[in-house]
């Protein structure tokens, strides 16, 4: 019997190396040649590099290693690789045997009105027993339910990864636009204290009859529009701060400052093809992943129309006495080899398998969707920098023209030339002219935060060496990615 055991375990092991079901193979994708806003000025290796330190202020370098360190939806997205690593533990544990052990020690007293009682009774019963029981993956089911673990596994790893180039680019985004609206606040703290002179000196000359009442008002009026919009720009800053202090895992408070927004130094653009977005963005490489799990569960899903072959045996000792259990005589043992298959189930297990089937296409959709999003938003930030720089261009040369314009208004007002009002034009249009240019200023710069973000690249790992996440899950050590078979 025991020839036969062996001789049934021998079969089982060589007909299981085949898995029934599709096996991956990346779909066509339909990407173009290159992209329609770039002109080839980009530097090839800049997506590889640490762009934010190329601004050059060292106290935005030490908010993204901080954010990456103490974000809390890094820790979340952490935690979720290790549940992801500990449910690919549990699924592939399946496919080796379950070994147990059990002991038992009963004392029994049956009825003496039984037509059967044992010539001692009561009675005693002692076990000590060993069991294993394995189910032979003859189909691949285990197999494919271990390959969708772990491609979901790895499509958690990247969705982690994905929060770390977000998070990157939205600490260096908000920590550019806190400082536009410091210089902003400047901005309208010296004009406010240049439209209060105006005040006090019209005041005085109409004190003694030099302007008219109406001269004054119109000066007063446009010290207390540049005073409205100081509170207003505080309040931005307030709620910027506390943004950027959530984003490094603090409480809401106060933050440091470093570089002027007119003294960051701007990164050099990156450079790629469009090809390589499908190997560099996070978000690519999650949906791909979530195609692979949802492919692997066609051929899980496909073996439950075939039976399943289940090995079970015990050995150990029984004995009615405590003091003879481990003794030959006590000895016992059993195999079982099982064989279980559906017969008529309703349609429940086909209705699992056309389920595996439209999971599987919708995440064919969903991954070309990511590739198509990706594209685009890469063609968006190429077109924003570019353009956002003419903004900015005609923007400067704006508020030289405006000041140009408030100065000549000034002198001929002096001169007895033109009325104030022409004066209180010219001031009113420079005014938000200036404050506009501050923020263009801080688009462009956020303008090439977003193309990296959008290109992905060997700076994501960069970044996530930051994160002090732990080890992946021990038991993916030493294996790789699924790889799309040709």
């Amino acid at each position: 019997m025991m020839k036969r055991f062996l001789l049934l375990l021998t079969i089982a092991l060589l007909a299981a190396g085949c898995a029934i079901g599709p096996d991956y193979k990346r779909p066509e994708i339909d990407v173009p040649q290159a992209y329609r806003y770039g002109n080839g000025e980009g530097k090839t290796d800049a997506a590889d590099s640490e762009w934010w330190k190329q601004f050059n202020d060292p106290i935005l370098d030490k908010y993204i290693a901080e954010a990456l360190a103490n974000n809390k939806n890094v820790k979340i997205a952490a935690a979720n690789v290790e549940r992801a690593g500990g449910a690919l533990m549990t699924t592939r544990s399946a496919l080796f045997p379950q070994i147990s052990y059990n002991g038992s020690a009963e004392r029994t007293q049956i009825s003496k009105n039984n037509l059967t009682v044992p010539t001692q009774n009561p009675y005693n019963n002692y076990q000590a027993l060993g069991g294993a029981s394995w189910e032979i993956d003859l189909w691949g089911r285990l197999r494919r339910l271990t390959e969708s673990a772990r491609a979901s596994l790895y499509a958690t790893m990247e969705a982690r990864r994905g929060i770390v180039l977000s998070l990157t680019a939205e600490v260096a985004s908000t920590y550019i636009q806190l400082r536009a609206l410091d210089e902003q606040l400047v901005i309208a703290r010296d004009t406010l204290n240049t439209y209060k002179e105006s005040v006090r000196i019209f005041e005085l000359q109409n004190k003694y009859g030099q302007v008219s009442g109406m001269t004054v008002e119109q000066a007063r009026s446009q010290y207390e529009t540049a005073a409205s919009q100081i509170p207003q720009i505080e309040v931005e800053i307030a709620q910027t701060e506390n943004a950027l202090c959530i984003l490094l895992g603090r409480n809401p408070g106060p933050l440091e400052r470093g570089l002027k927004l007119t003294e960051l130094t701007m990164p050099p653009v990156p450079a790629g093809l469009p090809s390589d977005l499908l190997e560099r963005r996070p978000d690519v490489l999650q949906a791909e992943q979530n195609l692979i799990a949802a492919n692997a569960q066609i051929g899980a899903a496909k073996a439950q129309f075939f039976p399943r072959i289940s090995l079970t045996g015990n050995a150990g000792w029984t004995s009615e006495d405590l003091s003879s259990l481990f003794i030959g005589p006590s000895a016992a043992w059993n195999y079982v080899g099982s064989v279980t298959g559906p017969v008529f189930t309703g349609g429940g297990i086909l209705g699992q398998f056309r389920q595996a089937e439209a999971q599987q296409k919708a995440a064919l959709y969903a991954y070309q969707q990511a590739i198509q999003n990706a594209f685009a938003d890469t063609e968006n930030a190429l077109i924003a920098r570019r353009k956002v720089q003419e903004q900015l261009a005609a923007e400067q040369r704006k508020v030289t023209a405006y000041k140009e314009y408030a100065r000549l208004a000034g002198l001929q007002y002096n001169g007895g030339y033109t009325p104030y009002l022409t004066v209180l034009n010219a001031q009113q249009q420079l005014f938000p002219a200036e404050l506009s240019a501050v923020q263009t200023n801080a688009s462009a710069f956020i303008s090439i935060v977003n193309l990296y973000k959008a290109m992905g690249g060997g700076w994501v790992a960069k970044a996530d060496a930051l994160t002090k996440a732990p080890d992946t899950a021990q038991e993916t050590k030493g294996e790789e990615k699924p790889e799309e078979k040709e």
